[in-house]
């Protein structure tokens, strides 16, 4: 039913949006760093939902709202990238700090960090371009069960974010120990992200294609 061409391409798509600085992966690094490994498996079980949560949306129609009222896909859009461009700034301006630089942050409880975690993965602009533009792209009409294959082709770019961030979780305690130690290290990484955040949100602005009908 799902073409191998089609689960290899979201894969490819799922992996570079992950492994992407954005909001998800600020989020997982500074909890896992100040609160530690256990409180970043946490927060990803809520990014998890999130995924979940645009999974069914799009394959039951939030893509037909956005294609009846396409100023509302570009509001969704602008306000993505502004805040893309936000974290950007934040990384490069003068005195940022790099996501992998520990500092002092409340220690919350499991049921705060699951649902940051939720509401951090919902309003990612990245999620959401991927899966009201980009996973569509990959299904097959001729193939037919086209609601099926948005599952299917859905679940592939969820296992692919969720293990690459579980391995950025049990992995930012021993990235950031090594960074600390190498500070012009801890600065070109910082200055790499803010590129890429705004490079990102350049890209998502000046994007004009209309979400694809899942």
């Amino acid at each position: 039913m799902v073409e191998l061409s089609g689960v290899l391409g979201v894969a490819l798509v799922a992996l570079g949006m992950v492994l992407t600085p954005g909001p998800n992966m600020i989020y997982l690094v500074s909890r896992s760093i100040t609160q530690g490994r256990r409180a970043g498996v946490v927060s990803l079980g809520g990014v998890a939902v999130g995924f979940l949560v645009y999974l069914l949306a799009t394959n039951l129609g939030l893509s037909v709202v956005f294609l009846a009222v396409p100023e509302l896909y570009v509001a969704v859009k602008l306000a993505g990238a502004a805040y893309l461009a936000f974290l950007a700034w934040n990384a490069l301006r003068p005195g940022g700090v790099s996501v992998f630089a520990p500092e002092e942050l409340p220690h919350d409880s499991s049921r705060k960090l699951f649902t940051m975690g939720l509401m951090t993965n919902l309003l990612n602009p990245k999620i959401a371009i991927m899966y009201l533009s980009l996973i569509p792209q990959f299904i097959s009409l001729e193939a037919g069960h086209v609601l099926l294959q948005g599952f299917l082709l859905g679940s592939v770019q969820i296992a692919v974010a969720l293990t690459v961030n579980l391995g950025i979780v049990l992995a930012a305690g021993a990235i950031a120990a090594f960074l600390a130690r190498r500070p012009s290290w801890l600065r070109v990484q910082r200055y790499l992200m803010g590129t890429a955040l705004g490079l990102l949100a350049v890209s998502v602005a000046t994007d004009t294609s209309a979400p694809a009908r899942a």
